[in-house]
């Protein structure tokens, strides 16, 4: 295969409705497109049944006519009528920006309703649209950027339909999800599913339970995320504001983002190449729930036009709090965030609500990452009307210059008037140059946790880039740099291992303790970490991971299926003997809160130093644990634990699932295999 063939984009794309939303009490309803209908009532499809005599023809376009009236009917009156039904108009023409309102919570939310059943229908196809002004090409959900959001309670059943009307094959992890009992539905590629092929059909399905907050969505193959498949996913609970330590009125949702002029699938070819030694794609913009406004005076060599653009507004009672829920969906960069005049307080972290003393001025946010800040107005006296957010890139770490790049991009929020131009004023403060995350040390969960006083076992992790055969650059996690078996997730090689009577994968998965299994698997390529079974013992183990960073920039972890306890982190070397023989092991522990620590699901490791983080090994799966740098996580920089085999030995795959893995075309847009690179150095 020639290197570009696995990225290769085009072809035209069917319109589709942007969104359904359904109660279904347990029944699953039809869903037809336009294109389906069009098929139906087509004057070739008449015309070419040469036999049928005029009046029959006639009354077969009668017949027809007929029924497709009376089908639109029912649906548009079913879709009013039934009980709790919601539909969200179909006005998708061409792809467009997402309106702003769309990312402001129902202010009428019923928090203490019942468990019931929300269904949505995405199409994910690609389209040409100028975020910014620069028209490139991206993929879409339902023909909009970002994607829809997913707005339900703790409890509530989520069904998503997926429609792959791409050239490459996709997927989507629910970022954050516990998917507990449902390990394969977390849409991760080579680990819990086989992709999506193009033209194929999926459906996600699976409880929310145990969890609320802030979450979001994206895609799980290679780096396509990057390329627009991303969204948000908020989950409330009946404690909700309870645990808000500050009341607001309003709840928004502004979704911060690297924005590349170029696909990921070519920038992702050239970052993996020899010799690149670890050069990660600087991204040319940036946007706030994908909207800027570039002068495109300055950029001649680009498809440009600003007409229409606009920077994200948001829009502000002058007399109450306002809850802003900001995520960064970027692939790269780290952001700090700021709004003129303004301080405000931290008010959740990764789903965890939190308390914070003392207001900041500034919050630095990684990739992937969540913050709830509660921001009051100033008094109307002083109140100006019209303030900037100003999300300010942090390109210390990035590699190289990119001539293109405005690192900073802004948005307007706005208590009053009709002008988008504030004259207000940037903070005295010394911006940030370090990519290294918000100090986290003040914020105090108000569900308040204990960590477990022990840990039953500790996972010392060196992640590191090594230059290795053909001269490529490639993330480590200890010695092992992971690659995905595209056809053969791993998840589905243990079940069919346990059906099968596989010896290899029965006895080693099998055996006692905790520990590498590097039986099953294939440790160069795929580092597992497995668990001890449930019946082995009374309680779930409790595993530590420590993190030793010994790159130049900073790695924003993330573990799949699990929230984890912050322990400790600090620059050097870890006091730990696995990474520094002059420690004792207590030196590590020795001054660690264990009342109630920070619980998140990404934590940042500092260029060369570590973290320590603990958690409860008690959602039986295959989970991935990953840098959340999307080029990171593409070279390598992931491992996975297989959490209580003696539970999953009892599970069957849905067979919608095990499915994927047979269709034609699962491979468009993987990465490229390190092998193509053989005997090469140009």
């Amino acid at each position: 295969m020639e290197p570009h063939q696995a990225y290769r984009l085009g072809g035209t794309i069917p319109h589709r409705d942007e969104e359904e939303i359904g109660l279904l009490n347990g029944k699953e309803e039809e869903w037809s497109t336009l294109s389906d209908i069009e098929e139906l009532d087509g004057e070739d499809e008449i015309e070419s049944t040469e036999r049928v005599p005029p009046r029959r023809k006639s009354w077969l376009r009668i017949s027809i006519i007929s029924l497709l009236v009376a089908w639109t009917l029912g649906f548009v009156i079913h879709s009013f009528v039934a009980p709790g039904r919601m539909r969200e108009p179909s006005t998708a023409l061409s792809p467009r920006l997402r309106p702003e309102e769309d990312y402001i919570l129902a202010p009428d939310w019923d928090f203490e309703a019942k468990p019931t059943t929300r269904e949505y229908h995405w199409t994910i196809a690609e389209h040409d649209l100028n975020p910014d002004g620069v028209y490139r090409r991206m993929i879409l959900i339902n023909e909009m950027f970002p994607g829809p959001l997913i707005e339900c309670n703790e409890g509530d059943e989520i069904i998503v339909h997926v429609h792959n009307r791409g050239s490459n094959a996709t997927s989507i992890h629910w970022h954050g999800l516990y998917q507990n009992g449902t390990n394969w539905m977390d849409g991760t590629v080579g680990i819990s599913q086989c992709p999506i092929a193009p033209g194929k059909d999926f459906t996600y399905r699976s409880t929310v339970t145990g969890q609320s907050g802030t979450y979001w969505y994206h895609s799980h193959m290679a780096v396509q995320a990057s390329d627009g498949v991303v969204g948000p996913f908020i989950i409330h609970s009946r404690q909700e504001r309870s645990l808000q330590q500050l009341p607001y009125s309003i709840d928004r949702i502004l979704l911060l983002s690297d924005h590349y002029y170029d696909l990921s699938s070519q920038l992702a070819m050239d970052y993996l190449k020899p010799d690149s030694e670890n050069s990660e794609p600087v991204p040319s913009s940036a946007v706030i729930n994908g909207r800027n406004m570039r002068d495109c005076s300055t950029l001649p060599s680009r498809n440009c036009s600003s007409v229409g653009r606009t920077n994200a507004l948001i829009d502000l009672p002058t007399g109450s709090n306002a809850r802003l829920r900001i995520i960064n969906v970027g692939a790269f960069a780290e952001f700090q965030l700021q709004i003129d005049e303004h301080s405000f307080r931290v008010s959740e972290v990764d789903g965890t609500d939190v308390w914070q003393p003392e207001p900041i001025h500034r919050l630095n946010i990684n990739p992937a990452q969540r913050y709830s800040i509660i921001l009051t107005p100033p008094k109307p006296e002083t109140n100006k009307g019209l303030y900037w957010i100003r999300a300010r890139m942090v390109t210390h770490c990035f590699a190289y210059e990119n001539p293109e790049l405005e690192a900073e991009v802004r948005g307007v929020v706005r208590y009053a008037g009709d002008s988008l131009s504030p004259d207000s004023k940037d903070w005295s403060e010394i911006i940030e140059v370090e990519c290294k995350d918000l100090d986290t040390s003040s914020l105090i969960p108000t569900e308040s946790i204990a960590a477990p006083e022990q840990a039953d076992d500790l996972v010392y992790l060196r992640s590191s880039f090594q230059i290795r055969d053909w001269r490529l650059s490639r993330g480590y996690l200890n010695d092992s740099s992971y690659r995905p078996s595209i056809s053969s997730p791993s998840l589905n090689r243990v079940i069919e291992g346990y059906d099968t009577g596989n010896a290899t994968i029965v006895e080693s998965l099998a055996a006692i303790g905790n520990r590498i299994n590097d039986v099953a698997f294939n440790a160069k390529n795929e580092l597992v970490y497995q668990t001890a079974s449930s019946t082995s013992r009374s309680s779930p183990p409790v595993i530590d991971i420590l993190i030793q960073n010994f790159d130049d920039g900073n790695h924003p972890f993330h573990l799949h299926g699990y929230k984890f306890f912050v322990l400790a982190s600090g620059h050097g070397y870890a006091p730990h003997p696995v990474a520094n023989p002059a420690a004792e092991a207590s030196d590590l522990y020795s001054n660690i809160d264990l009342s109630n620590p920070l619980r998140r699901d990404t934590v940042s490791v500092e260029a060369f130093g570590w973290a320590l983080i603990r958690f409860v090994a008690d959602n039986p799966g295959l989970w991935s644990f990953h840098c959340h740098i999307s080029w990171h996580a593409e070279a390598g920089l992931l491992m996975q634990f297989l959490v209580q085999p003696d539970v999953m030995s009892r599970w069957k795959l849905p067979g919608e699932v095990t499915g994927l893995c047979k269709d034609e075309g699962i491979e468009r847009g993987k990465g490229p295999e390190d092998g193509i690179w053989e005997g090469t150095w140009e």
